[in-house]
Order: structure tokens, then C-alpha cells, then sequence
């Protein structure tokens, strides 16, 4: 590619050059004759206007003085001829002595009716260029005629002695526009690191097609924090606007998390980050070349569906440790009663299993009689289960109620199931000997779904919806990949997205408030 812009760009140069040399060459001629044709004017009026001239013509007596004082004048002005002649054309004076008295060749009409003649002829001298002009006397009548002359060969032969100034000139510029070409020649080839057209045409189609093929989101972040590149599905996962490309990351209305994480610097490597509608998977490294760093690289995975999926799993996870926990607790409690009844206690036996039946009745009871979604009341039995394992009071406000279909299943669990968690972990954290109490409520308020969960736990910072929710609040260690946050995150989003509001409050303890919109069953069949 260098060495044809090298070769173009000289052609251009010497096109111009030769172009110029042409039209400097013409102007020379141009100037050569106008200034020929000035002289010859100058010298015609001077002689014109000579008495002696005037009155050899008026007396019509041609002498040898008009001769001899014609070819001074010519002599004396460099012009190659100076005729004086009658109004008839009859020459008085010619550097040809043996012209003399011979009709002169040439136009003379305009001079003759008191006008000027200016023109190139081809006389007895040859070709030339040529004026005549008027001899008037005292009276204004014209008398006679003077013409002054300078050859053409003579134009040509001082055009010519201009012709290596010019040639010179031409080659200094071309010389110079060689050098200017070889540079910009050089420096294309190193800009293009010495690749050719084709291979270039070539590496940006599978460049191309790579970034618009692949499944994964990739941004390249420049040094000062501008983006630089983002394919297709990088666009898709950030919603990012028209013409972000050079844009500050700033400006482009991502979560300040994710934008420090891009524009930092730092090396991540399956980091959780939770936007308003997903959650993303992102890796960053730098972007080198040759030892010097361009930016940062960062590739992007959608994790929205596997989130909730984990989210569910761990759910149900929690519900077979419990269970296996209760099949283990419940064979200890059959072989306690057997041993009382073999050992002859049949009453304490007795009591000890209605007791035990009526601990754990009560909180299936209070689940099963409230008008619940069962996905919730599944939820619910479980994770009773497991405070029960944890030790923990695990209470559910009588009468609550979730009407079925109200909200999608998997929203539900995400919900209901993140908090009673995070509720979880908090009371789990106190030293023992303190209330460990968990409440949930769910009830039908007017136009809108309300979920409720309490704990008696050290509570939250003072820090606003906004710090509890966002990705990476915890009141725990920060876990594997970023796990930790990503719970109250995800609720959020999820409210945000079914166009509800979540209320913090706290310490004492924390409270969580989710109010959702209710759409009626019969609104929610038809959409």
C-alpha cells in the first residue's frame, strides 16, 4: 500500500510539475511579447512625434536624414526594424537600404483613419511582431505612417535564455516533492506495519465478522476512560446509545460499579456485576502492543437466567439438607419413644411425640390456612426446616396470603426467598443466647401485593435503598467471583421490573417492605 501511494503520489507530483513548467513557459511568451509590443509602441510614438519626421512626410521629400535617423533609433532601442512610409505605404526608411521606396507590407488602413496597429506579421524580415501608428502635423491630419518591429525569432530567443530557470525551478520542486512523497511513503508503511491493501481489506472483514460473531460482549476502553469499541452483543447486554463509540464511559449511564471496574485498570476475572435488567459476568485485562498498553479489554457474559436459576437451586438445596436433617432428627425421635415404651414410660413417651407433632404442626398449619401462592408456602415449609436446624424463630404472621398467579413463580422464589436468606445470615451472625427471630408477612394492601420480612439482627448502615441493593453490599465476606450482594441486587431488579418499590428501615434489626402492583386474574389470563 506504501509503495503504490509512493508511486501515485509521484506521478501527481511530476504531472504538476511538468504541468507548470508548461504554463510558466507560456506565461514567459506572454510577457516577452506584451513587453515587446509595449517597447515597439513606445519607440513608433517617439519617432511619430519627431519634427524632423513630421515634416519630411508633410513635404512628402524622403532624405537620407529619415534613413539614417530610422536605423538609429532601431539600433538604439534593440527593435529589429523602424519604417517610416507615407500614408500609402511607401517607405522612407528600412534596415534594407534597398527597400526603400518599396510599398510596405502589413495592415496600415486603422493607422491611416488615425488608429493604432498592433499584430504579428510575416514581412520582408520574416515573421514579427509589429506596430503601426499615425505621423499627424500641426494641423491633425495624418501625414504619414510609422512602423517599429521585433522578430519573432528574437521573442523566441529570450524566452529561451528564461527556459533553465524554469527547468531548474521545476526540478527543485520536484525534487522536493519526491522527498515529501518518500516521507509520507515511510510513515504510511509504518502506520500500516507494512501491510498491504489487500491484507489490510482483508483482516478488517474477519475482524469484523469475529467481533459480530461472537456470543460473548467485548469493549476496548482507552486509557483516558473513553470507549473505544463494543460489538454487537456488548451493545445488547449494557444497552448502550447510538455512538457511544469514543464516548467517556461516564456518559453512558452504566451503574458506577461496572464503570470503575472498566475503566480502573485492573485484571478481574469472573466478576458479578447486576445492571437494572441483568446480571453480567465480567472479565477485564489489559490491552498491549508491543510493551505499551492501549487500554483495557473486557469481555461480557449474560448471567440473568442462571442467577435466578442458582437462586432457585439454592433454594431447594436448602430444603433437602433440612429435610434430610428432619428424616435424621425424626429416626432419633422414633428410636427415643420406642426405648420409652420398651422401658415401660408409654405416657412420657406419649407426651414427648404429641409435643414434638404440635411444634412442628403448628408452623405447617399457619403456612397451609393462608391463602398462598404454593410455590410461597412451599418456600416457606422449607425454609422453616431450616431455621428450625439453624435454631432460629422462624415466624409467619397469621392470616397472610398470596394470591396464586399474582406474581410469576420464579419472581416469587427470588424474592421472598433472598430476603428470608439475607434475614438468615443476619440473625445467624449474633452471639448466642440472642433472640434469633425471623417474621414474614404476605398480604393484599388495596391494589398491591406486600411482602414483609423482619429480623432482629445488628441491622443496616445508614446508607439508603440505593447502598443496601447494590451489587456487592453484604453484611458477610465477599465470596467466590463476587458472589456475595448479589442476592439483594437481584431482588431489586426484580421489583424494579415488575414496577414495584422496596422499603429499608433499620436498626433495630431489619425490615424489608416489597410492595408489587396487583394485576387481577382476569387481566392477567387476557394478557
Amino acid at each position: 500500500m506504501a509503495t503504490q501511494t509512493f508511486v501515485l503520489q509521484v506521478g501527481v507530483a511530476l504531472l504538476v510539475v511538468t504541468v507548470g513548467l508548461a504554463a510558466a513557459y507560456v506565461q514567459a511568451r506572454r510577457a516577452q511579447t506584451q513587453e515587446a509590443t509595449s517597447r515597439a509602441m513606445s519607440v513608433a510614438r517617439t519617432v511619430a512625434s519627431t519634427p524632423a519626421v513630421v515634416d519630411a512626410l508633410a513635404s512628402a521629400t524622403p532624405t537620407a536624414a529619415v534613413q539614417d535617423y530610422a536605423e538609429d533609433v532601431r539600433r538604439g532601442t534593440g527593435t529589429d526594424f523602424v519604417v517610416v512610409m507615407t500614408t500609402a505605404g511607401v517607405r522612407y526608411s528600412h534596415p534594407d537600404p534597398s527597400q526603400v521606396g518599396q510599398k510596405f507590407l502589413g495592415h496600415i488602413d486603422a493607422a491611416v483613419r488615425g488608429g493604432e496597429v498592433v499584430e504579428d506579421y510575416t514581412g520582408t524580415l520574416g515573421p514579427s511582431r509589429r506596430v503601426v501608428v499615425p505621423v499627424q502635423s500641426d494641423a491633425g491630419t495624418v501625414v504619414g505612417l510609422v512602423s517599429v518591429g521585433i522578430r519573432r525569432t528574437a521573442l523566441s530567443r529570450a524566452v529561451s535564455e528564461q527556459l533553465p530557470g524554469l527547468l531548474l525551478a521545476g526540478a527543485a520542486a520536484a525534487l522536493l516533492s519526491g522527498l515529501g512523497t518518500g516521507l509520507v511513503s515511510r510513515r504510511t508503511r509504518r502506520q500500516t506495519l507494512g501491510l498491504g491493501e489487500e491484507q489490510l481489506r482483508e483482516m478488517y472483514e474477519y475482524y469484523d465478522a469475529v467481533l459480530h460473531a461472537v456470543t460473548e460482549g467485548l469493549l476496548l476502553v482507552d486509557q483516558d476512560g473513553r470507549l473505544q469499541l463494543a460489538n454487537d452483543e456488548a451493545v445488547r447486554l449494557l444497552g448502550l446509545p447510538d455512538g457511544a463509540s469514543g464516548r467517556p464511559l461516564a456518559d453512558l449511564g452504566l451503574s458506577p460499579g461496572l464503570t470503575a471496574a472498566l475503566s480502573d485498570g485492573e485484571r478481574r476475572e469472573d466478576e458479578l456485576h447486576v445492571t437494572d435488567a441483568r446480571v453480567l459476568v465480567l472479565g477485564t485485562a489489559p490491552a498491549m502492543w508491543e510493551g505499551r498498553r492501549l487500554g483495557t479489554v473486557a469481555t461480557l457474559r449474560d448471567r440473568t437466567d442462571l442467577e435466578h436459576l442458582t437462586g432457585e437451586l439454592d433454594s431447594a438445596r436448602g430444603v433437602t439438607e433440612a429435610l434430610r436433617s428432619q428424616a435424621h432428627e425424626s429416626a432419633n425421635r422414633i428410636h427415643t419413644i420406642v426405648s420409652l415404651i420398651e422401658l415401660g414410660h408409654v405416657e412420657r413417651a406419649l407426651d414427648f411425640a404429641t409435643d414434638e407433632l404440635a411444634v412442628t404442626q403448628q408452623l405447617t398449619d399457619d403456612v397451609v390456612a393462608a391463602d398462598t401462592e404454593p410455590a410461597l408456602a412451599a418456600l416457606l415449609v422449607g425454609k422453616s426446616a431450616q431455621a428450625s436446624e439453624r435454631g432460629i424463630d422462624l415466624r409467619i404472621a397469621p392470616g397472610a396470603q398470596w394470591p396464586t398467579g399474582a406474581v410469576p413463580v420464579r419472581d416469587v422464589v427470588t424474592i421472598a426467598g433472598n430476603l428470608i436468606d439475607n434475614a438468615f445470615d443476619a440473625v445467624a451472625s449474633l452471639p448466642p443466647g440472642s433472640e434469633r427471630r425471623v417474621e414474614v408477612d404476605a398480604r393484599v394492601d388495596d391494589d398491591h401485593l406486600v411482602l414483609e420480612v423482619s429480623d432482629s439482627g445488628p441491622g443496616l448502615p445508614e446508607a439508603g435503598v440505593d447502598a443496601v441493593v447494590r451489587r456487592g453490599f453484604s453484611t458477610k465476606g465477599e465470596g467466590r467471583a463476587g458472589r456475595r450482594g448479589i442476592g439483594l441486587a437481584l431482588v431489586a431488579q426484580t421489583i424494579d421490573r415488575l414496577g414495584g418499590t422496596l422499603d429499608v428501615t433499620g436498626p433495630p434489626g431489619a425490615r424489608f417492605v416489597v410492595s408489587l402492583p396487583l394485576v387481577p386474574r382476569e387481566e392477567e389470563s387476557r394478557a
